[in-house]
């Protein structure tokens, strides 16, 4: 047999989205079966014991109605071939819970399956490596009778999705198809080489029940491309040619910061937001820069970064998630950069940063997302989290960052809440973040918010960290959490630049710090103190948040 998987890197998939099934190491899907059961109503109803029943009162189960599925396989050249992979997955009706990989040397396989709606995809390879893969994909095969299926690679056209770069060299592809109907969805894919070929085979489905994507990587001297295509129909794809040009791409430039002078290569990975894909991942050096082109017919589009990391240590990861972008236009990413500091997830729906549930109180707050808000996975750090209860200490919790459950009692009660992380491992400490928060709460019938907000400094700083001497900056000031929008009603500023001795309070203006930066080799340390519109108030303190060069 060939080898179907495509060169570079490239990630299996599972072939089904199907609940409740377990995946095999060969990609097999397998689903778990239940035996069917025959109950007698009448003996329910009637409150009789099933046990006391004579014998012909428990109905005999009901063998379900099955057919004759047959396979045949051809070649480009119109020769049976074993050279095949196909897979046969119910969708709906008594059926649906089945899949099959039927194969037979012949090049025909037959297979007996319940009555009911299948996808059926299959995967042919030619005779030498490197020849080419054909992937024919029939989204509806009603199975109501004993049926013939000719997959032939003869009616198969090419994928050729690839830039307009002639320097450009093919890293991976992935196609991906699902099909619904009847409110369930499965789906198929196929990862292959530049040769790929791919077709429809039989009936039409319903309008809109198939989605299919082509997803292509090419690594460029200067850019790397990220091109893909989503397309809805009642069919599945009989070729597919798209030659973008430069400027009908997106630019999506990754950058990697290192503050603390860290060496050693980092790892970037750049792939659509929506649906499975095999993705595309390089390494990136200290203070280096990856460039991406991608096409914004595929949608939204997600970046990860992740950090070196010492042998045998959990590497730390950031994301960038569910962003747009515009043909002609970039995007810039910057990972690991300073000012380090607390961020809340503002997106609609977001987990709360703190919740009263009952008398159990809770605090989930990213104390060292980097300067553009990127939380963390896995940051090296020193940390606790403390609770009084009317000038009463509650507890103190060690951990990660920001993060401690604590019981209190329900009565209501004015409530001090501080979090404390230190950027480092101890032996070489980095700044400092302290963020404390005082409330009034009381007991809940069910998880409600806490009043807690956070303040963003972004100033512009070199992928070192580090800002030019003796410059007058303006430095962005944002408020997160309840405090947002209308609900500040105060917000002073202090900055300190002799690690948080002493502290010099500056003006805020039009949502900006003002003050002039220190001589060279100086840090500058950062303090926020907010007021909301309800009494509500944060102290917040950076302590060495960048340094000056």
């Amino acid at each position: 047999m060939n080898d179907f998987s495509a060169p570079g890197r490239t990630t299996a998939l599972d072939r089904t989205t199907a609940p409740d099934r377990t995946t095999t190491p060969a990609h097999k899907t397998i689903p778990r079966r239940t035996p069917l059961r025959t109950l007698a109503l009448a003996a329910v109803l009637t409150g009789m014991s099933l046990s006391a029943l004579p014998p012909a009162a428990v109905a005999a189960p009901r063998a379900p109605e099955t057919y004759a599925l047959t396979i045949r396989h051809l070649d480009r050249a119109g020769a049976a071939t074993d050279a095949y992979r196909t897979h046969v997955t119910g969708v709906s009706g008594p059926g649906a819970a089945e899949e099959v990989a039927p194969h037979d040397d012949s090049g025909t396989v037959t297979v007996r399956l319940p009555k009911g709606r299948y996808l059926l995809d299959s995967i042919l390879s030619g005779p030498e490596e490197g020849s080419g893969t054909d992937w024919i994909v029939q989204p509806r095969l009603d199975l109501d009778r004993d049926t013939t299926v000719t997959v032939d690679a003869r009616t198969t056209a090419p994928v050729d999705v690839r830039p307009q770069d002639q320097d450009a060299r093919f890293v991976s592809g992935l196609g991906f198809v699902e099909v619904t109907h009847g409110g369930t969805t499965r789906s198929a894919n196929v990862m292959a080489g530049p040769g790929l070929r791919v077709a429809h085979l039989g009936p039409d489905a319903e309008p809109g029940s198939v989605k299919e994507w082509f997803d292509t990587y090419w690594a460029g001297r200067g850019n790397d491309y990220a091109l893909g295509y989503t397309f809805t129909s009642s069919r599945a794809l009989t070729g597919l040619v798209r030659h973008p040009s430069a400027a009908a791409l997106a630019t999506v430039e990754i950058r990697r910061a290192a503050p603390a002078g860290e060496t050693g290569a980092g790892f970037v990975s750049v792939q659509p937001g929506a649906g499975p894909t095999v993705g595309m991942v390089q390494p990136l050096r200290p203070l280096g820069t990856a460039t991406v082109l991608v096409t914004p017919e595929r949608g939204l589009w997600n970046v990860e970064y992740e950090a070196p990391a010492a042998p045998g240590a959990k590497p730390n990861r950031y994301a960038a998630n569910g962003f747009a972008v515009r043909a002609g236009a970039t995007t810039t990413h910057t990972f690991d950069n300073a000012v380090f500091g607390p961020a809340l997830d503002t997106a609609p729906g977001a987990h709360p940063a703190g919740v009263r549930d009952g008398a159990a109180l809770s605090l989930d707050v990213p104390l060292l997302a980097d300067g553009e808000g990127h939380a963390p996975s896995a940051p090296r750090f020193c940390a606790a989290t403390t609770l009084h209860r009317d000038g009463v200490l509650i507890g103190t919790r060690r951990g990660e960052p920001g993060r401690g459950t604590f019981t209190t009692t329900p009565g209501a009660a004015s409530y001090r809440l501080t979090a404390t992380a230190t950027r480092g491992d101890g032996a070489s400490p980095g700044g400092r973040v302290t963020a404390a928060w005082t409330f009034t709460s009381a007991a809940t019938a069910r998880p409600t918010a806490l009043p807690l907000s956070t303040v963003r400094f972004t100033p512009a700083l070199a992928l070192d960290g580090t800002a030019p001497a003796g410059a007058v900056v303006r430095v962005p000031v944002t408020v997160q959490g309840a405090a947002a929008g209308s609900g500040v009603r105060s917000l002073t500023v202090s900055v300190s630049t002799d690690d948080g001795a002493t502290w010099t309070r500056v003006p805020v203006a039009d949502g900006r710090a003002v003050y002039r930066d220190p001589a060279a080799g100086r840090s500058v340390s950062l303090r926020a103190e907010l007021t909301d519109t309800k009494g509500n108030t944060l102290t917040q303190t950076l302590t060495d948040a960048y340094r000056t060069r």
